[in-house]
């Protein structure tokens, strides 16, 4: 069945690749992110599917015009994936309250606002279905992660709690789970990332389990990784605090100063 399909986050990493995906399968799909290109890129694919509602889901008016917008064109959404995010590390040594406050405003205020605007489109769509990506990283407390964790935390305990609330309305809620993906973001990162996926393969995993018809509650990727985390995560706390001192690098080993 097609579907009308809000994903934000879809200029670059998972959500371009997710997006292409879902139009080659011949969904429509209402595109949002700051970067315009990517998204035109698509329409001028895929035409007659795309419908282009740019800006950043970080300012709250910005998402009401963008909601307002898929209201006017199609009436109604029956999927709205929220892929949106930014990553940045923690240096405890010099501890930045505003890195925090980015990080948490973009992962999970920001997709609350879009939230905000979703539920009365899904409302008014065929077996309506909200998804989040969240992260493997809320599984368990690792170095550097605090405002990064924190956020996709705060993320999958908001998307939990809704499942509970709005399976009175037939809307079912998803959480996807990633582990490493090569992105933009992740090109950053300047430590070792195991088992890692490219990002069309990681939309791929994400596109086929959307499609089944009892849709998961979770999607977690991959899965001996998400299973070691667990297994981690389930440790007494003084051994999963040893275990995890040994990911911490010092300063000569990443060349941080003082």
């Amino acid at each position: 069945m097609k579907r009308r399909i809000w994903l934000t986050g879809a200029s670059s990493g998972i959500g371009l690749a997710l997006a292409e995906e879902l139009l080659k399968a011949g969904h429509q799909v209402a595109l949002t992110a700051r970067t315009l290109e990517p998204l035109e890129a698509l329409d001028q694919r895929f035409a007659h599917q795309v419908l282009l509602v740019p800006g950043d889901v970080a300012d709250p008016e910005t998402v009401t015009a963008i909601g307002e917008r898929i209201a006017q064109v199609w009436g109604a959404v029956d999927t709205v994936i929220l892929n949106a995010g930014t990553c940045e590390y923690i240096d405890a040594s010099q501890f930045d309250a505003g890195m925090v406050e980015r990080v948490v405003k973009t992962n999970l205020i920001a997709t609350a606002y879009c939230i905000q605007e979703a539920l009365p489109l899904l409302r008014l769509g065929d077996r309506p279905h909200l998804v989040g990506v969240a992260s493997s990283v809320a599984l368990l407390p690792l170095t550097r992660s605090e405002a990064y964790g924190a956020s996709k935390a705060g993320l999958r305990y908001l998307l939990q709690s809704l499942r509970i609330d709005l399976a009175q309305e037939g809307i079912e809620v998803t959480v996807v789970s990633p582990g490493f993906v090569d992105t933009p973001l992740t090109a950053k990162n300047d430590f070792p990332m195991p088992m890692r996926w490219s990002a069309p393969k990681a939309a791929r995993y994400i596109a086929e389990r959307l499609e089944k018809p009892r849709r998961p509650l979770e999607i977690a990727f991959p899965f001996v990784f998400i299973l070691l985390l667990k297994a981690i995560a389930i440790l007494p706390l003084r051994l999963q605090l040893a275990l995890c001192k040994r990911m911490v690098r010092t300063s000569a080993k990443t060349g941080a100063t003082s």
